[in-house]
């Protein structure tokens, strides 16, 4: 399975979708920052499977049709920075999508995920993060899930692994960097926390319009014991 998770930096890179989900055959595309009311019903083959609604710039999920069939959606407004409070970009930063793989008659959930900006505190991302995968844990008992987006969390990820493998999940960053506004916030930003799933590579694809590179995570389901 091949999943891009994107960040369109207030919807700059839209234009780019029909093109990166073509050239590198995905069938999942995640996106952040995206305006929900200017995005189509489908990208290169891939179907919507649903858009967050009360964000202005907000989160979406496609999959390929052919391959999943869409059994649940679910969004979650999660924690509140001061950012959020004051202006308000984003009121949901999680989109869940329970997925049926056609072909191996098994269930999966993917996911779409935003944490809050650089002006929150990681201990607040750490919380936004935990309480997301409790979310999509709830969807369904013992699906493999795959999260992927911005986790806006530049340093101290060590740290962040730790705790997200004493959980139970594992974290994933690209084989190289995904941010280039800022100078000294430069470094990996966009990557997958998962569980149930064989991560093969995450590789960073080459920068457009946004401010974030976008990541092409393949991975594969594990086999179910027993």
């Amino acid at each position: 399975m091949k999943v891009i998770s994107y960040n369109l930096n207030k919807h700059k890179a839209a234009g780019e979708l029909e093109q990166l989900v073509a050239a590198h055959d995905a069938d999942v595309l995640c996106l952040q920052e995206a305006r929900s009311g200017d995005i189509p019903d489908q990208v290169a083959g891939l179907r919507l499977a649903d858009a967050t609604a009360r964000n202005r710039l907000g989160l979406a999920v496609y999959y390929r049709a052919n391959t999943f069939t869409p059994l649940e959606v679910r969004t979650l407004a999660l924690k509140k920075s001061l950012h959020d409070r004051v202006l308000k970009p984003a009121e949901e930063r999680l989109l869940g999508v329970r997925l049926h793989d056609i072909d191996h008659g098994r269930e999966l959930i993917v996911a779409s995920f935003h944490a809050a900006p650089l002006t929150a505190l990681n201990s607040l991302r750490r919380k936004q993060i935990e309480a997301a995968l409790a979310e999509l844990a709830s969807l369904g008992a013992d699906l493999p899930i795959l999260m992927v987006g911005d986790y806006n969390y530049p340093v101290f990820k060590e740290s962040l692994g730790q705790k997200v493998r004493a959980a139970g999940y594992e974290l994933s960053l690209s084989d190289a960097r995904t941010y280039t506004r800022y100078r000294f916030f430069k470094g990996h930003y966009d990557f997958a926390t998962s569980v149930g799933f064989d991560i093969d590579s995450i590789t960073t694809l080459p920068q457009g319009a946004s401010d974030h590179l976008p990541i092409l995570v393949t991975a594969g389901l594990k086999t179910p014991r027993g």
